[in-house]
């Protein structure tokens, strides 16, 4: 019979809590968990050029599969390099599993070369973090941690140094049928309730704002929308789950939102949040009544002033409060807001159509010809930066459409990794990346990684040259931009280098057929487009310190003698010019 190792155990246990793939890079102290990878079927190893695009990758997966997502680092450096992947992941609420491969067990606490402290160095991107030191151990901390992120929601670790995962495995081995897919009932007290009707019936102007926690309540969330006549705006990562099809969505709050959102949140009585953990307190208005839905308790309370915070998940909240309260008759307030929503759409959507003539090419016509050529189902996954914002405002996620980022954590890098996990997940579904100059950059290795295992994400790379976040960053607080140009290669160049399609545009008339010929090539292809630098974007509400820092900013790039550049960016931006 042949010998069974520590790494069998692990991985076995990985398989029945439906693990398909492992993210790393091989070598060293992983050496006894590939080669095991490597004798097990219906587990895989994806070798990738870093091991943050692993996390990356693992965080992508379990969000569209709702099932655990892996990703392993070797001792030392390999482990570090998954942090920021795993910030991503944890904040992101993604089920994901990392292996902190580790030094010899004998040479713990030494300072031996390449030693690190697992349980420090991911205290803070994870909910379990267990170190291994004897083989006993290893049954109950990989389902420990397995449980955790499961349970939770999040990142859980196991340190395990090479050479026990190398030797004979413990008789401890505890059996677990994993029911990935149960899904608990929680629903609030009857008190709870009809105080919460209470709020609802007394007031004249409700808004719902949605976050990621409606995902499978949209259809409680549009009855009571429509029994209430209320407004229905969403936070960014509410946006996939509840905008499809909406007859009462109001567009997005935020940094990077748009449309009739911002004034919906101010201008109700009674503000209702859905499962959002939305950051900004800055956007959180303070007059209305304001009751908070969240199946986290801690969560309740944390952004804003609360009248009543309900303990439940929102969908069998909803259920239990529709038959409870009135229905309303007056639209007014509702009619009102869709007609301001419809007018500062057509504002965001100014440089999406006709524009084939002007140059140079403006992004947000990239996006939305993005948005009208892929797929119905197709993922999208985006970089941190504008094409967050171009994301955001223009790529509308139809019922089957999925939308991914690092919208919590705010990550750099991470739409091309993120596609490689979403792609691994069903080679037949369409995955697009739209990336940044700065971000594909910085991880630019791994598109290496779509050749190696012929993975068809299209990559749509905005290459405006420039870091436009920092550079809008710096305008609004009355800094002049610098340091923040690039010096860019044709991209596309590279990807034909590389042996994949790469089509470059740089006229807006060929912007379309570009895409579309990306979108219709068997394999990966790289779309370069260079996009206009000074194309910036404003939050919904300017406030006067924006204006300030901004006339500040303009005055100082026109003194600097740049009166061409302050000329430019002022043209690039009309639409930002406030308008009733």
């Amino acid at each position: 019979m042949a010998r069974r190792t520590v790494a069998d155990q692990f991985i076995e246990i990985l398989l029945a809590a439906g693990v398909r793939r492992m993210y790393g890079v091989v070598g060293d102290s992983l050496n006894p968990v590939v080669d095991s990878v490597r004798r097990h079927s219906g587990i895989d190893w994806i070798s990738v050029r870093h091991e943050e695009t692993g996390a990356f990758a693992a965080a992508a997966e379990a969000q569209i599969t709702t099932g655990l997502g892996c990703c392993a680092g070797s001792a030392g450096p390999g482990h570090v390099h998954l942090v920021n992947g795993l910030y991503d992941a944890h904040r992101s609420m993604a089920p994901v599993i990392a292996l902190a491969s580790h030094i010899p067990s004998t040479e713990l606490g030494t300072g031996y070369f390449q030693e690190t402290n697992p349980t420090l160095l991911f205290a803070d991107c994870s909910y379990y973090c267990g170190v291994v030191t004897h083989t006993e151990q290893v049954p109950r901390v990989a389902q420990i941690a397995v449980q955790e992120s499961i349970g939770r929601g999040g990142v859980s670790v196991v340190a395990m140094p090479g050479d026990i995962a190398g030797k004979e495995a413990s008789g401890e081995y505890l059996e677990h049928t994993y029911r990935l897919a149960q899904r608990p009932a929680a629903r609030p007290s009857e008190e709870v309730l009809d105080e919460f009707a209470g709020l609802v019936d007394r007031a004249r102007r409700v808004t719902l704002f949605c976050g990621r926690g409606v995902a499978g309540a949209r259809d409680e969330v549009l009855a009571l929308a429509e029994k209430l006549k209320a407004p229905v705006g969403h936070s960014l990562r509410g946006k996939e789950w509840i905008q499809a099809d909406n007859p009462y969505d109001v567009g997005m709050s935020g940094l990077l939102g748009y449309g009739a959102c911002h004034d919906a949140m101010y201008g109700c009585d009674l503000l209702v949040l859905l499962g959002t953990d939305f950051p900004y307190v800055q956007f959180m208005p303070t007059e209305p009544r304001i009751v908070q839905v969240d199946l986290a308790r801690e969560r309740l309370g944390r952004r804003s002033r609360l009248d009543l915070g309900v303990w439940g998940d929102v969908r069998e909240t909803l259920a239990a409060l529709l038959p409870r309260v009135a229905e309303k008759n007056d639209r007014s307030f509702l009619d009102r807001m869709l007609r301001r929503n419809r007018q500062l759409v057509d504002r965001v959507n100014v440089y999406t159509r006709g524009v084939d003539g002007r140059r140079p090419i403006h992004p947000e016509q990239v996006a939305g010809a993005l948005d009208e050529l892929a797929d119905d189902d197709a993922v999208f996954t985006v970089d941190t930066g504008m094409c967050t914002v171009w994301a955001a405002r223009h790529i509308y996620p139809r019922r089957a459409r999925r939308i991914i980022g690092s919208f919590n954590h705010g990550t750099m890098a991470n739409a091309l990794p993120h596609a490689i996990g979403a792609q691994l997940t069903d080679r037949h579904r369409q995955v697009i990346s739209m990336s940044g100059d700065g971000g594909f950059t910085m991880l630019m290795g791994d598109f290496l990684t779509l050749l190696q295992y012929d993975l068809p994400v299209k990559i749509a790379l905005f290459d405006n040259g420039s870091w436009g976040m920092v550079e809008l960053e710096m305008l609004v607080s009355g800094l002049q931009p610098y340091q923040t140009r690039l010096t860019n290669p044709d991209f596309a160049a590279i990807a034909r280098a590389a042996g994949a399609t790469g089509i470059r545009i740089e006229d807006p008339g060929d912007v379309r057929d570009g895409l579309r010929e990306a979108l219709a090539t068997p394999g990966p292809a790289l779309v370069d487009v260079v996009t206009d630098p000074n194309a910036l974007s404003m939050p919904p509400k300017i406030t006067a310190e924006q204006v300030k820092g901004f006339g500040l900013a303009f005055s100082k790039i026109v003194l600097s003698g740049d009166v061409d550049a302050a000329l430019d960016m002022a043209r690039a931006n009309i639409r930002n010019v406030p308008r009733p």
